[in-house]
């Protein structure tokens, strides 16, 4: 789907939140500024956690309690990490299940921690502020779920 705004990806990080569960992984990729935090932004405020959300390029992982005794976001980048063990040495694994959580740069590096997750692609467009979002559901969780779970 095109998103033509920074505020539309927002909007529609807000609507997704409101699918997601505890144990929920999401599984982020793209280039630099594509909208990776643009859109956790927006699943943070649609599950109603505590912020402010920046991109946790340097601290790696950030717990945001929910703020209405929803489940927590564990937001990740995994941009500086270099490979299985430095992610084995997060412990995501032992938060999964109670959180949801968001990986930025995760492919390639964390899909063995869940059989179920959300795999979303956000490319630029060229020329101008749209982003080209693509959404791939893994697992029996989301088997059943359209390109834009939002369809469905």
């Amino acid at each position: 789907m095109r998103l033509a705004t920074a505020e539309d990806m927002r909007a529609y990080g807000a609507r997704l939140a409101a699918l997601l569960r505890p144990g929920d992984l999401l599984v982020l990729s793209g280039p630099l500024g594509a909208g990776k935090t643009t859109l956790v932004q927006g699943l943070a405020e649609g599950l109603k956690v505590r912020g402010p959300i920046t991109s946790p390029t340097f601290v790696i992982a950030r717990v945001h309690p929910s703020l209405h005794q929803g489940p927590p976001l564990v937001h990740v980048d995994a941009y500086r990490l270099g490979g299985d063990l430095e992610v084995d040495d997060l412990d995501l694994d032992a938060s999964l299940d109670d959180s949801i959580t968001v990986v930025e740069w995760g492919e390639g590096l964390v899909e063995g921690l869940a059989d179920d997750r959300l795999e979303i692609h956000i490319d630029r467009e060229a020329g101008d502020e749209a982003r080209i979002v693509t959404v791939r559901g893994v697992g029996p969780r989301w088997a059943d779920t359209p390109s834009d779970p939002l369809e469905g």
